[in-house]
């Protein structure tokens, strides 16, 4: 006995509409069944996680904060895997973005001007698309797995963040302590609403990110080369389309709204480096694009989901006193089913019964 998948003559394209619908049901389902095994009420903690966070003015501030570094990344990641092209390393990009985008306010702190925020905003899409640029150039110029090489510069990343701000980087006043110097006020992000919360412009980054992405892949050339070259090289290169230009297109782009995303973190939402900038966006945005089906807009609504998680986690460790690493799970659930519905869209699942003949049983 085996089991084969089995390509169906026409997906539904209902179940493919109600399909991320149909994931995060399940993912409650399974939520709610951990909890429980936990000793927790489900119900409760369930709520906890997706209804108390919005009930008061100051957590949907804090929901647009994390929603905006998800929905910027997950768009980006969404015009290179609809291009074919499997950047994985969003989170490497993300700090990369971070670093570039504090050079001019740590390195120089005692500079204060209005020409400072603008370069920092630049300094880091520059920053992301730079080390996006590694992969892209590997897999153009030795043909090497985009998948791996983004995913191991994460950690390059990571560790030249450590290094930067426990040396040259630390802050000779913060006694000893691993972080840079305290960004000067003109090098800040000013929230959106000054008097009522501390919901920055990075959420207006990524609404207007996600709408010219979309106008993008639905009225431009540009965006039926990402179409015609995510289903078939062979047939892109027939229309004229070159596939290591959209390599170097798709990963530039996405990696640049990674860069934008992170330093738009660091002087929006922290003020300072710090060791870690991020819980792990750059990962999370790939389950933010997956659920959002890779189209921009799409990648709004589940990026503010996705957001909810990370505050419902908080929550529910505060009352319930549950592991930090149960938003980690919901997400994976959530990822797990997405891509689970998805196969079963387009694929169904066939059990070959067949005995084995002499020659078979001897191998």
């Amino acid at each position: 006995m085996r089991i084969e998948l089995e390509k169906r003559a026409n997906a539904s394209r209902f179940y493919a509409f109600v399909s991320p619908f149909i994931a995060l049901l399940l993912t409650l389902i399974c939520g709610a069944i951990l909890f429980a095994a936990l000793g927790k009420d489900p119900l409760q903690a369930l709520y906890l996680f997706f209804i108390d966070p919005l009930r008061e003015e100051w957590s949907l501030h804090e929901l647009a904060i994390k929603a905006g570094p998800l929905i910027l990344i997950g768009a980006g990641l969404s015009i290179c895997y609809r291009a074919g092209n499997w950047n994985i390393g969003a989170e490497g990009q993300f700090i990369f973005g971070g670093i570039f985008g504090s050079f001019l306010p740590v390195v120089f702190h005692d500079w204060s001007s209005p020409l400072l925020l603008p370069l920092m905003l630049i300094f880091g899409a520059v920053g992301g698309a730079f080390y996006a640029a590694i992969p892209a150039l590997l897999k153009t110029r030795f043909n090497t797995n985009e998948i791996l090489t983004s995913l191991m510069l994460v950690y390059i990343a990571q560790l030249f963040l450590d290094w930067l701000v426990r040396g040259p980087w630390r802050n000779p006043e913060g006694q000893n302590f691993p972080e840079t110097r305290m960004f000067d006020a003109s090098a800040l992000l000013p929230p959106i609403w000054e008097e009522s919360g501390r919901a920055h412009w990075g959420i207006v980054f990524a609404l207007v990110a996600a709408i010219l992405l979309w106008f993008m892949m639905e009225f431009m050339l540009k965006g039926y080369q990402v179409k015609v070259l995510g289903q078939s090289a062979r047939a892109g290169r027939f229309a004229g389309f070159s596939a290591s230009g959209m390599v170097w297109f798709s990963m530039l782009l996405s990696g640049a709204l990674a860069g934008l995303a992170g330093i738009a973190e660091v002087s929006g939402a922290i003020g300072q480096l710090r060791p870690s900038i991020s819980p792990g966006y750059g990962f999370t945005a790939i389950i933010v694009a997956f659920l959002g089906r890779l189209n921009p807009l799409g990648i709004v609504v589940s990026g503010l989901v996705l957001a909810l998680t990370y505050l419902g986690g908080e929550a529910a460790q505060l009352s319930l006193g549950v592991s930090d690493k149960v938003t980690r799970l919901f997400q994976g659930l959530l990822l797990f089913f997405v891509l689970s519905c998805d196969t079963l869209i387009s694929y169904k699942i066939r059990i070959v019964w067949s005995r084995l003949t002499g020659a078979e049983r001897g191998a």
